[in-house]
């Protein structure tokens, strides 16, 4: 990438702030663009992943998205890769992180669907929460919060090749999966290195 301000469009951002965004995101020269499907969170731009005509082609240098695919039903996964990909610069790549479901699907084999697997700021998380939806969000109305498809690092890895993205590396870290893509695919070791990061990171458990 060329030096100067890069522009992050933060998909699905939810209440988040710049400050919950993961290295190198969170510190100049990136600056954040926040977009969402509910107006209520304030976001810069409110649009659902599906469809962003707000955002010129190329016009990011990345986009992040956090726990969005798998709200997705099937059908529209590659809908919104391919708009990742669209409005991405050249240079441009995109990191996207989703639950592990072959971690999920060991941990319900060995302890069972209700077991708290870790702790997070909403309380215990468990393998049900991870498979279908947090239950106890979806129990208070936010019903947008369901689980609609999911991902193994193959599958996923897969969905953003056939999306357009020339290079995709996945990795396992804690109980999601992290990939960085880029449309150019001698951007594959860049890709690889930011993956692994993200991966061994605290904030992937």
């Amino acid at each position: 990438m060329t030096q100067g301000s890069f522009r992050l469009l933060h998909v699905g951002c939810g209440q988040t702030t710049s400050a919950d965004l993961p290295p190198p995101f969170n510190q100049p020269p990136w600056q954040e663009i926040r977009l969402d499907i509910d107006p209520s969170v304030q976001p810069d731009i409110v649009a659902s992943i599906t469809h962003m005509p707000m955002v010129g082609d190329g016009a990011v240098h990345a986009v992040w998205s956090a726990h969005n695919l798998e709200h997705l039903y099937p059908h529209e996964v590659s809908v919104a890769l391919s708009e990742f990909g669209r409005v991405l610069a050249p240079d441009g790549f995109a990191v996207v992180t989703v639950p592990d479901l072959e971690r999920v699907a060991a941990a319900i084999v060995k302890t069972g669907l209700t077991h708290p697997a870790y702790l997070s700021p909403a309380g215990p998380i468990t393998p049900i929460d991870m498979m279908y939806g947090h239950r106890q969000s979806l129990a208070e109305g936010y019903l947008h919060m369901a689980h609609r498809t999911g991902f193994t690092a193959a599958s996923l890895e897969a969905a953003l090749r056939e999306a357009g993205f020339a290079a995709a590396e996945v990795r396992n870290g804690g109980w999601a999966l992290w990939a960085v893509a880029s449309r150019k695919a001698e951007d594959a070791g860049q890709c690889s290195q930011l993956a692994e990061k993200l991966a061994q990171a605290p904030a992937a458990a």
